[in-house]
């Protein structure tokens, strides 16, 4: 069964596949494989690249980004030896009409199946859990009435290393190519990493050796791209494939790729089955060791199935049913996926290749965890915290291999600190996690994770305006307001709000390690805060969003443009700053002003020219990304808002504007991939309203799993088992969830009802009924059934 079908491609039956049709979709669309350190970016016409723990500083394979050619990757030509004519497997880089065409993406994997003249090809390509390798599997059918002679040719350019490397005259002087004719393996050696060493800068080896094998063996190879090519030749007519040879060159003096040649016959009807490894490891006996592993293709069966059920057993701990199919296969596999695979594991995508650490990005994106496997979760926050310095600033991001970053006084990073723990002990109740002992960047000494929190909170507090606002400083989480207040004056009413909620949110926490004292005084300076905020921060409709440094307000009604923002009306909500009418007030301001129908605008009237005293989010084309585009992270949170003040119509109707499968169903107009929420839509403002951008590395994907288990559906973990407060559709009759908590698995049925009940929401446990609004943890149990009944309001 085909679901959600275009003219691009589809859903497979179980939803764990997309099938692109077309290779020529509206931009490329990716998918991201990593296995935490080993991982590849791959298009549908396997435009793309490799790297080992690191995609920005340790990239395997050359790449380089154009998203209208889409033109670098790592290639497979195949060449018919009796007649000389040549095509790809994958349509690129040939470029060759082939009479069928797909690329499915799946979890973990890849694969393509092309036919071409009777010549049918399938090619898979996945990363063990278990190896920094990835393994091509290719299949070749002859369906002639004939015999075959199919010539295979690969094609990969080798970086070794800091990515891009743009001046590659430079960069090609340092790798050096060998090939071991006993495992039929090129090796790939650069003798400088781009990483200080203790000797200086571009003075230090790169302390890996790249391999590309094949299995069972080879006709020949090529480690020069010039051979390969020819002089002003293209990757779509190389001088090889006209020749059919290889020249065995390799050493230091090339540019250096890496070509394999293999020769196979196909008679009449036969399939025959070539692997190829990509890899990298440290000694080259382990890469023999790796080779001597997968010769078999039985090994390498049994590790393709070991990927699908270790990704399955991820997915299956907690999962939804309900009315809408797009919001299942969101929620129970491509949100999980999208997050942990490419912003945890793999940190990077074709829009953004960081490889870095963000201090608030990946902090967040771990809460996905929190409903499979908490203590992944822990070990992020734990990783975060060693990345805090004494005073309690953080770095805004660093790179793993270096841990180098940017020190910088963006103002909202280190409260995600406190914010994620907080979450973490609602999920878990493990108080122990306080007493965890972290080393901070500039001290030997170990602090707890408690001071670590304490320090954010208390640095913000100390970092207020005269009249009590926290200052905004190089940005808040609006990274594109980062010169709002970089003399120290301008203010940040949306890092009010979410101070404001952390103050309060961390009360029980603080009373239950017996720290009241602490406590009492966050209790006493949020009240101030709040009121402060109402006082200075309302500008008659809605909040204003900043100050700058001259005084001048940022989202207020006296601006011809960034009239109003979103994050400072949801989130007045969210944390409570607002009072009872006037949340209302704000979800309804959010409908006039920001509600589009691409979603929810980030601000408007995006900015005409740019501002130096706002930042880069003013130099933005208007409607793009944060300058009046609809930017999906923030807007997940009105999800959240509209939730909280029990608005089912306004949450559920959000959230679709904001699915992309449904995006996706016009796809000449969203563009971007149907299966991953994008970083944002084009705004009214931009000729291209309703395109889809920047897909994959973007922390939408966490928060918009989250705010739809905890709050559309209205289950959500506190510190003494699993709140119900449902806000989904009156028309849904039935959800179902599936849920892991402490240890416990709840079967979760809840019934939408016009039956008069006692209370609006009555629980039922193993069919006992439960007084108020809470499912009490049940430790001593595996799994319990939980039925709930929920009152439809009449209107």
């Amino acid at each position: 069964m085909k679901r959600f079908e275009t003219r691009y491609g589809y859903f497979s039956a179980h939803g764990k596949e997309f099938i692109i049709k077309n290779p020529h979709t509206p931009k490329p669309w990716v998918n991201v494989i990593s296995n935490g350190n080993y991982g590849l970016v791959i298009s549908q016409v396997n435009g793309g690249f490799s790297w080992l723990g690191n995609s920005n500083l340790n990239r395997i394979t050359r790449w380089s980004q154009d998203l209208i050619q889409d033109c670098f990757g790592k290639y497979i030509y195949l060449r018919d030896e009796d007649n000389g004519e040549v095509w790809s497997p994958t349509f690129l880089p040939v470029a060759k009409t082939v009479e069928r065409f797909e690329c499915c993406h799946g979890i973990g994997y890849t694969k393509f199946h092309t036919v071409f003249k009777q010549i049918e090809a399938r090619l898979r390509i996945f990363i063990p859990f278990d190896a920094n390798l990835e393994i091509w599997t290719l299949k070749i059918r002859n369906h002639h009435d004939t015999d075959k002679k199919i010539g295979i040719y690969t094609y990969l350019e080798w970086c070794l290393g800091f990515a891009p490397d743009n001046h590659r005259e430079f960069h090609k002087s340092f790798i050096d190519t060998s090939f071991d004719s006993q495992k039929y393996a090129i090796l790939a050696k650069k003798r400088m990493w781009e990483v200080p060493g203790k000797r200086g800068h571009w003075n230090s080896e790169w302390p890996f050796i790249a391999y590309f094998a094949c299995i069972p063996s080879i006709d020949g190879f090529t480690c020069d791209k010039q051979s390969f090519i020819g002089r002003n030749g293209t990757l779509a007519h190389p001088r090889a494939l006209k020749t059919g040879g290889l020249d065995g060159s390799f050493g230091k003096w090339s540019d250096a790729i890496a070509s394999v040649k293999k020769v196979i016959v196909l008679k009449s009807g036969e399939e025959k089955t070539i692997n190829f490894l990509l890899g990298v490891e440290n000694k080259s006996n382990n890469i023999y060791k790796q080779i001597d592993k997968y010769s078999s293709s039985k090994q390498i069966e049994k590790s393709f199935q070991h990927i699908l059920r270790s990704w399955d057993d991820i997915f299956d701990q907690s999962t939804v049913e309900t009315p809408d199919k797009a919001l299942n296969l969101m929620t129970n596999i491509w949100l999980k996926y999208q997050a942990i695979s490419g912003r945890l594991w793999g940190r990077a995508a074709y829009y953004q290749q960081s490889g870095a650490y963000g201090f608030r990005d990946q902090l967040q994106d771990s809460q996905i965890f929190l409903y499979m496997e908490p203590e992944l979760t822990k070990r992020q926050i734990l990783l975060h915290a060693q990345h805090q310095f004494k005073d309690g600033h953080v770095l805004h991001w660093w790179h793993n291999f270096t841990d180098q970053g940017h020190d910088t006084s963006v103002s909202d990073d280190l409260l995600w600190l406190p914010f994620v723990v907080i979450q973490y002990l609602k999920e878990t109740a493990d108080w122990s996690i306080f007493d965890e002992k972290v080393k901070y960047l500039d001290s030997d000494s170990p602090a707890t994770l408690l001071n670590h929190c304490l320090a954010a909170i208390n640095l913000t507090l100390n970092r207020f305006s005269k009249r009590g606002l926290p200052l905004i400083l190089h940005g808040d989480w609006n990274d594109g307001l980062n010169a709002v207040g970089v003399e120290g004056k301008g203010e940040s009413i949306w890092l009010g709000h979410f101070l404001y909620y952390i103050l309060q949110e961390v009360q029980i926490p603080l009373r239950v390690i017996e720290q009241s004292t602490i406590a009492d005084y966050y209790q006493m300076r949020a009240k101030d805060l709040k009121k402060v905020l109402n006082e200075y921060g309302w500008d008659g409709e809605w909040y204003w969003r900043a100050s700058k440094d001259n005084g001048e307000l940022i989202g207020s009604k006296s601006n011809k443009e960034g009239k109003i923002f979103l994050n400072p009306q949801n989130w007045a909500i969210i944390a409570d700053v607002a009072n009872g009418k006037r949340k209302k007030t704000l979800l309804k301001i959010i409908e006039k002003y920001l509600e589009d129908d691409a979603g929810l605008l980030l601000l408007t009237p995006a900015y005409s020219k740019p501002d130096p005293c706002i930042g880069y989010l003013s130099r933005y084309a208007p409607g793009v990304r944060e300058n009046g585009g609809i930017y999906t992270h923030a807007a997940t949170w009105t999800i959240w808002a509209a939730s909280k003040l029990g608005n089912s119509e306004m949450a559920y109707r959000v959230y679709r504007k904001l699915c992309p499968i449904y995006n996706g169903q016009d796809p000449d107009l969203y563009q971007a991939e149907p299966f991953v929420t994008p970083g944002n839509i084009d705004g009214p403002e931009s000729p291209y309203h309703g395109r889809g951008s920047w897909t994959w590395y973007t922390g939408s994907a966490t928060w918009l799993l989250k705010v739809t288990f905890d709050n559309l559906l209205g289950i959500r973990a506190d510190y003494d088992g699993l709140v119900v407060d449902p806000c989904f559709p009156d028309d849904w009759k039935e959800v179902h969830m599936k849920r892991l908590f402490r240890g416990t698995i709840y079967h979760i049925r809840i019934l939408k009802t016009s039956e008069m009940l006692t209370h609006p929401i009555e629980i039922y446990l193993d069919n006992k009924r439960i007084k108020g609004n809470m499912i009490p943890m049940e430790s001593s149990k595996k799994e319990v059934q939980v039925l709930i009944k929920n009152q439809i309001e009449k209107h």
